[in-house]
């Protein structure tokens, strides 16, 4: 154990995991197994996380609304698919107040079938399309594994739902989200993204196809961070979501399903996290700047916050996120450490000489050591803090992409995928049967993470055969171990 009492990366990656979560305060165990309670530093980063995703969603037209957290059981039957692959892990509700209800209520594992309900009720005609709409809720799906803010029994999220009137129109808006997926996670959470397609095994129970963001996390395991679905017309034909052409003739709706959930927090401690704990991207940071004021007397701690307060100032004028730490009987270097731990991008250290000198000190939490310090002038100081944040952020970005990149890797023969995803990603051509997939998960642990839609562009299948199977390959997919 370090001195944090965090557990070394290399020693117990899913202890170190839990350590950091719980630590940096973000998150706590909840008394029912499976669930979390979000801390308010853990919800702060989702705060961060929906600002950025809701406002590129309503900049593509989709507005917000709410639907139930309460589903009919015969709803969710109504779609043969989607029963089938929801079925282990839904909460039903059966009593109420003491009485058997006529109907069992699932709690909301999904909306496709309650939303799918409402566009029957609202789509009428070709003028009433398309509709975009996206809901902030919370999801319940009963899990057996759980992990903090990765896999837990109940998780909020965004879910998107759009009705269209041709298929093209849907397979756009499909992609279009999935597009908006990977600029959020690359601009905002400085995590480099794989853009796919999931194959028949791994695709949403009732789509017709799905697509996904593939994410590398610290220990090479991936990470599916947000999906979109083209559901085609199944859950129009199952809701009787219709509407009047203009040739004035009845056709079903095309529609499409979108979602990113608080996993993505999780994504961001394993993404960016070393063995001081957080590292959290400067756009998403709920503090990006915090000062710790150093002093050895009275006289010299009203001369020192004075100064902070003017900075403090200067810094919330110009729109930086910054917190003070003033808490008494706590060393400097606690403050150092505790900060550290919380990720927050950027420590300001002010002292008397600082203040005498008209100068700061400031440290890098993406660069460790004497290599990220160094003192500036407190003139101008709103600009040079802006200018390094940048700076965190690139460089961020920069070191998850060449850590994976590193660890991507092509396989030509089953022995070469066995020996990459063992500490990597595996990219072979793939027969996209269920069987082959069953036989690489069990034994190699790995899973088809998606068929990448950047190396398939002009990859020739003709002549391609699966190096497990021996079958004629359908495409370029990559295999790894995943969350």
């Amino acid at each position: 154990m370090t001195e944090q009492g965090v557990t070394p990366r290399s020693e117990d990656y899913s202890r170190w995991y839990n350590d950091v979560v719980k630590m940096a305060d973000l998150a706590d165990y909840a008394p029912v197994r499976g669930c979390m309670i979000i801390k308010p530093y853990g919800y702060e980063l989702w705060e961060g996380i929906q600002a950025g995703l809701d406002r590129r969603f309503k900049a593509t037209g989709h507005k917000n609304a709410y639907f139930p957290l309460f589903i009919p059981m015969s709803f969710i039957e109504k779609e043969a698919e989607h029963i089938e692959g929801f079925a282990p892990e839904l909460a039903v509700v059966t009593h109420v107040g003491g009485k058997k209800l006529d109907e069992p209520l699932v709690v909301r594992p999904t909306s496709e079938t309650v939303i799918g309900h409402a566009y029957a009720q609202w789509i009428h005609s070709y003028r009433d399309l398309p509709v975009l709409i996206n809901q902030w809720a919370n999801v319940v799906r009963w899990e057996m594994r759980p992990r903090l803010f990765l896999r837990t029994t109940e998780f909020l999220w965004q879910e998107g739902h759009t009705a269209h009137a041709t298929k093209v129109e849907a397979v756009e808006e499909t992609m279009r989200m999935l597009d908006i997926y990977a600029d959020f996670a690359v601009s905002e959470a400085a995590i480099p993204v794989i853009k796919g397609r999931k194959s028949t095994q791994e695709k949403f129970a009732g789509a017709e196809a799905s697509y996904s963001i593939e994410a590398m996390m610290g220990n090479t395991w991936a990470l599916q961070s947000g999906t979109s679905h083209y559901l085609g017309q199944n859950f129009a034909k199952a809701f009787d979501i219709k509407f009047l052409d203009e040739e004035n003739e009845l056709q079903y709706c095309y529609t499409t399903s979108w979602g990113m959930s608080t996993r993505m927090v999780g994504g961001i401690v394993m993404a960016h996290g070393d063995d001081k704990g957080l590292r959290l991207p400067p756009r998403l940071a709920p503090i990006q700047v915090v000062i710790v004021p150093i002093w050895r007397s009275n006289d010299q701690k009203d001369t020192v916050m004075e100064a902070i307060s003017r900075l403090q100032r200067e810094l919330v004028d110009a729109g930086i996120r910054v917190h003070v730490d003033s808490r008494e009987g706590l060393t400097p270097g606690f403050k150092f450490n505790d900060w550290e731990m919380r990720g927050v991008p950027l420590r300001m250290e002010i002292g008397p000489r600082d203040v005498q000198s008209g100068t700061a000190v400031l440290a890098r939490r993406d660069i460790l050591g004497k290599d990220g310090k160094q003192s500036v002038s407190q003139d101008g100081i709103a600009e040079t803090i802006n200018g390094l944040l940048v700076e965190i952020q690139d460089n961020m970005f920069a070191q998850a992409t060449e850590f994976r990149d590193a660890h991507l890797h092509r396989a030509s023969t089953y022995d070469e995928l066995k020996e990459i995803v063992t500490d990597g990603w595996a990219l072979i051509p793939h027969c996209g049967s269920a069987e082959c997939e069953a036989r690489i998960k069990e034994e190699t642990k790995a899973s088809s993470r998606c068929f990448p839609l950047e190396e398939n562009k002009d990859f020739d299948v003709s002549g391609a055969v699966c190096p497990v199977c021996g079958k004629p390959a359908v495409g370029l997919a990559y295999f790894a171990r995943a969350y």
